[in-house]
């Protein structure tokens, strides 16, 4: 039988961070996810890759106790409860896709600690752990977390049969609810690396380097952990054997943003150059990264991209379980370790950062909060009410006049984002399918909205294209979608091709990051490449402002402007031959009201001033690879 306990506002754990246009749009663009029959022009499927449930010790100690069926059942449409008591739903239609990516240090622990009757309940520590002295569950706690950080098996406490068989669960939970053509699932887990970096006080403060592993369709009977190596380069040799023992596998990095310039940097992880084997196995192993999720987006900063308007968005930048801020010089984030990827592949022969886009949510209560109308944040009963995540002024005030927001609130829980999904184009809803479209980087990202979008390059692409009704099938034959490399030594065209979520915002604009380097200096630059409400880009490759309004009284928005849908070709108007260079599609929305703006105008007073009012919700492209011949 398992106890009851109350859990208390502890401090954030060491690790947690852990509309149609026509019949032809309808037919080409819109996902059908039902069905069974290889679709060779490809649909587009949405799902979330980064789940959390009880079996996580960082979701167990806040009162979570939903499993891996419940999150299942929550991607399938169904309600499932928060720790808080209150009902978890989906906005939208179910989801595609999923996995349960529980972390596997000490997975199932907590919950044999809080077992009567087994070994590890008996423990001083477990004792600690489900006390009511809030000091003693901290002090407990550290030591879990500091033994995955460590990568330590704790004499008396860990448990491998534990974690074998709460494996075997997870495992098959995912075969359970794996229904091909209609719901897919995939066997994961988290691997939770930590690099212990610097603290003004002298305390833990954790660079990330987390990554999720997801597994094609069979897994071996025991996960790879940090426990067993805290060195991301050691999870690429097992997979590669993983790999020839016939377990298809890859990893997908997440949180750079926080990796305090660890997770992209240019050495290894024990400081030596890069080789192009070390390049070769990185990229056969981690063929995705998941840009944006509840801890925030890791595209870009504005110290790293002063030109791109849009850089400023839901930034995230505290190591985990810190108030330190995390580098942005080098190694955190996406774009700038695309141009240095740019300039491994001149000077080694080969690049570890050609890498495509997801998103997922990593929920620690077993469903997803994607929804900015619908925000229920991350943990469990942390943050699980609007004042305890710094939206609303604590008390019952009605004025944030003299209010002092809690450290963990003000540092984390209200800078956290209702983020994101995995779009992924593949002929049919099937592990397989999926799973190849993954390794292919044909996936985009998106903050939570279902925005559609296709990207296509090639050298005998024109405008003319953009209105033949085999538009998608010959850019798939004659070119290369998102995620692949054109390689030539003419100027490239593009074809972009983007429709908005009836239920969010319209479309905005459509712009291209370009990313190249000169010199062996990095560079990019942002194009607008399509715009809303009839207008088209200036001599400084800008769109005019087109008006669109958000009513901070109820959250209303502009129903006069935006588009339902933006399609264009472009060609780099600033090609060089024989220079490289990486093209992105960035897709932006109308702006709407921010989660904390819904919470603060539901509980009738201001919005929080520390934080943006409004959000332009938005997808990410996976990039495609100019590579010159000449």
């Amino acid at each position: 039988m398992t106890r009851n306990f109350l859990a208390v506002a502890v401090a954030a754990t060491i690790i947690s961070g852990c509309s149609t246009e026509s019949e032809d749009t309808e037919n080409s663009l819109i996902a059908t996810a039902a069905s069974e029959e290889a679709n060779p022009d490809r649909n587009v499927y949405f799902g979330d890759l980064h789940i959390h449930t009880k079996n996580s010790f960082d979701a167990y100690i806040f009162n979570v106790r939903t499993t891996p069926d419940d999150a299942y059942e929550f991607g399938m449409g169904g309600t499932i409860k928060h720790p808080l008591g209150y009902d978890l739903k989906l906005e939208g239609p179910p989801l595609d896709f999923m996995a349960v990516t529980d972390h596997a240090a000490y997975l199932g622990h907590l919950e044999a600690m809080n077992t009567e009757g087994t070994a590890l309940s008996k423990l001083d520590m477990a004792k600690a752990m489900f006390s009511t002295d809030p000091e003693k569950i901290v002090a407990a706690f550290q030591l879990i977390g500091g033994a995955i950080r460590d990568g330590k098996k704790m004499d008396g406490v860990y448990d491998a049969a534990i974690v074998g068989n709460v494996w075997k669960q997870t495992v098959a939970s995912a075969e359970k609810y794996n229904k091909p053509g209609k719901f897919t699932t995939f066997a994961g887990y988290e691997y939770t690396a930590t690099r212990v970096t610097r603290s003004k006080d002298g305390g833990f403060a954790g660079g990330n380097l987390h990554r999720n592993v997801i597994f094609r369709g069979s897994a071996p009977d025991m996960p790879f952990a940090t426990i067993d190596s805290p060195n991301p380069e050691d999870l690429w040799n097992w997979m590669d054997g993983q790999r020839e023992a016939g377990h298809d596998v890859m990893s997908i990095p997440h949180n750079s943003n926080v990796s305090d310039g660890e997770m992209f940097k240019m050495e290894t992880y024990n400081g030596q150059p890069l080789t192009k084997a070390y390049a070769e196995q990185r990229i056969r192993n981690e063929p995705i990264v998941e840009i944006t999720q509840v801890k925030g987006t890791s595209e870009t900063h504005p110290s790293l991209s002063p030109n791109d308007e849009w850089a400023d968005f839901e930034i995230y930048d505290k190591l985990l379980s810190s108030m330190v801020t995390s580098k942005t010089g080098t190694g955190d984030y996406v774009r700038q370790a695309i141009a240095n990827g740019l300039k491994l592949t001149l000077q080694i022969g080969a690049d570890p950062f050609h890498f495509g886009f997801i998103g997922s949510s990593d929920t620690h209560v077993a469903g997803g909060s994607f929804d900015e109308k619908n925000f229920w944040s991350k943990i469990g009963v942390v943050d699980g009410s609007p004042e305890a995540r710094g939206s609303i002024p604590p008390g019952g005030k009605k004025s944030w006049e003299g209010v002092t927001v809690a450290p963990n609130a003000a540092n984390w829980f209200s800078r956290w984002s209702a983020s994101g999904y995995a779009a992924v184009w593949a002929e049919q809803n099937s592990r397989e399918a999926i799973f190849d479209a993954m390794r292919r980087k044909e996936t985009y990202a998106t903050t939570g909205t279902r925005i559609k979008l296709r990207f296509f390059g090639g050298f005998g692409f024109d405008e003319a294209m953009l209105d033949d009704p085999q538009m998608v099938s010959r850019a798939y034959k004659d070119g290369v979608p998102m995620g692949g490399d054109l390689v030539g030594s003419k100027a490239p065209g593009f074809i972009i091709w983007a429709m908005r979520d009836a239920m969010s915002a319209p479309l905005q604009r459509v712009q291209i990051i370009k990313v190249w380097t000169d010199g062996g200096e990095a560079r990019e630059k942002v194009f607008d490449v399509a715009c809303s409400d009839g207008g088209a880009p200036d001599a400084n490759f800008r769109c005019p402002d087109n008006g669109a309004k958000v009513d901070l009284n109820n959250c209303s928005i502009s129903s006069d402007k935006g588009a339902p849908e933006l399609k264009t070709f472009w060609r780099d108007p600033e090609h060089k031959n024989g220079q490289r260079a990486s093209y992105y599609v960035r897709v932006l929305e109308n702006p709407v009201c921010r989660w904390s703006t819904r919470d603060a105008l539901r509980a009738g007073v201001p919005p929080n001033p520390a934080l943006p009012k409004t959000i332009q919700e938005r997808a990410w492209s996976s990039p495609i690879w100019y590579v010159p011949t000449a």
